[in-house]
């Protein structure tokens, strides 16, 4: 027991010191010279590594970015100053996948444990971004009252528009997408705000309502003993949280299947995320449901759902093909020593070490064998780019998803499959991941040399098995309807409403 306790003392010791030498070098200033280097490595790994580097800028024009970049770096900068001129640049070629991590601040445990312990700062609020303006739509606590429908003019004195700005040159759709940006600024604002301020106990907003400008100061309030609780009962899985796949930090499921209507005759699924987590199960019982109430219509939601599991969407489209399919075309690499970069150890505990070294020769050879050339490309194997076959409870009836610009990568994946087969009518918005396909699949976790950034590079390109339109565009709907803020505010839903009204109609013409 004595040799335990001495090796959990120096690992505690270990992890501190980490963190402590972590924050320093954040902190620390590194020469122009250094931070060229990094942007030449990062460039050349991504010449390495990144099939279709130029889908959406010309080699010339990226060529010039960098150049131009290196140009300006004059002067020593921290790892996020660097950061902030350095990503505008990647978010230029284009690929909504492919970004510097920015560097943060490291915790300890303890400090970890405090944060926990107290409620979050901007995060009781629910956003709405139009352009350079940010309202809040939802305040889940009444804090001080605020309306919905309040705009946020400043953050401590400083415009929010000049954040806005900053930070939407920070991210990138796939191709020339136009409504991804909006969905995914909202959710990531205050990711790179804490980022650059840290996490404070107090900020001060000026907004503006109904006419009237007023100033509130928001405060870091600790959890009560029954919100700690709350917390606690939230971290138990259940089969149901299973199933439908629970995330405690927003107290909603991923899945959730209900019918719309008294008969059972429309059948709604709503998709928050593709992250396969008892997937398969969740499918089973959900079709298995709808099969035996005999169910004419399918309504499948995937409107802000960033992605995920290709496995989960091969099986989800299972359950509603008429004839087996392909769901993407072959997925290329660089190179055959492609699938060996994907950092096997990465985040990885000393036991889940030990384990994984075992299996090292294992996981070694069947990435080694994993391509395979042809047509002068090479090529990645994978089970979703081969036949699959209906599901015997595949539904049969008539099928419409809603989408709109936060449907992102595999959402986009399924989508543009099932408009390409006709077996889906789309309505909502252009989709925030594109129409003919992405490069994501699975990363090499680079970190530049010198400033220690993180820089995760996508090694595959996914695209779906369809006839592609090559409008580097996201995939459009059949119908398209827009949402406003005021339809959040007032919980209405056109896109749901005009589906489930186009299904009254249809099931007026149709004798029962």
């Amino acid at each position: 027991m004595k040799n335990y306790s001495v090796i959990f003392l120096l690992a505690v010791l270990s992890s501190c010191a980490s963190i402590k030498r972590h924050n320093e070098q954040r902190a620390s200033y590194i020469p122009p010279e250094q931070l060229k280097e990094d942007v030449d490595y990062a460039y050349s790994k991504l010449q390495q590594m990144h099939p279709q580097l130029y889908w959406y800028i010309p080699k010339e024009e990226l060529d010039h970015k960098f150049d131009s970049l290196k140009q300006t770096i004059t002067e020593p900068l921290t790892p996020l100053q660097f950061y902030f001129k350095f990503q505008p640049v990647i978010a230029s070629i284009r690929e909504g996948h492919l970004s510097l991590r920015i560097p943060r601040k490291k915790f300890t445990k303890k400090e970890i444990k405090k944060f926990e312990h107290t409620k979050g700062l901007f995060s009781r609020f629910e956003y709405y971004i139009s352009g350079d303006h940010m309202y809040i739509v939802q305040n889940k606590d009444s804090i001080e009252n605020i309306q919905p429908g309040t705009e946020i003019l400043k953050i401590n004195n400083t415009p929010v528009s000049e954040y806005i700005k900053k930070y939407k040159s920070l991210i990138s759709s796939d191709g020339y997408n136009t409504t991804f940006h909006s969905y995914f600024l909202k959710d990531l604002f205050f990711n790179f705000y804490t980022a650059e301020h840290g996490l404070s106990n107090t900020a001060t907003i000026e907004t503006f309502y109904n006419g009237e400008k007023r100033l509130y100061t928001l405060s870091r309030e600790s959890k009560s003993e029954t919100d700690l609780e709350k917390d606690k009962e939230s971290q138990k899985r259940t089969q149901e949280k299973k199933i439908n796949d629970y995330v405690a930090s927003s107290n909603s499921y991923n899945r959730t299947f209900k019918f719309l209507d008294k008969d059972s005759s429309v059948a709604y699924i709503k998709v928050k995320s593709f992250s396969r987590d008892y997937s398969d199960q969740f499918y089973k019982e959900t079709f298995a449901t709808i099969k035996n109430a005999k169910s004419q219509y399918l309504i499948i939601d995937v409107r802000n759902n960033y992605g995920g599991s290709l496995h989960e969407i091969n099986n989800l489209y299972s359950y509603l093909a008429d004839e087996p399919f392909t769901l993407i075309k072959p997925s290329q690499v660089t190179s055959k020593t492609a699938p060996l970069r994907t950092n096997y150890f990465r985040k990885s505990a000393p036991l889940e070490y030990a384990f994984k070294s075992i299996a090292y020769p294992s996981y070694f050879f069947a990435q080694a064998f994993s391509t395979y050339k042809k047509d002068g490309k090479i090529f990645y194997k994978m089970k979703v780019d081969k036949p699959t076959k209906p599901n015997k409870a595949a539904f049969h009836g008539k099928v419409f998803v809603l989408i709109n610009g936060g449907s992102f990568s595999a959402s986009s994946i399924i989508t543009a499959k099932l408009k390409n087969d006709k077996r889906a009518t789309l309505v909502g918005e252009e989709t925030g991941g594109a129409n003919d396909g992405t490069v994501a699949g699975f990363y090499s976790y680079q970190q530049l040399p010198n400033t220690k950034i993180r820089f995760p590079i996508g090694l595959l390109l996914v695209q779906p098995n369809i006839s592609f339109q090559d409008n580097k565009k996201g995939v459009t709907p059949d119908i398209t309807i827009s949402e406003n803020m005021q339809d959040i505010i007032d919980n209405k839903d056109p896109q749901l409403d005009w589906v489930t009204s186009e299904i009254a109609k249809e099931k007026k013409k149709t004798p029962q």
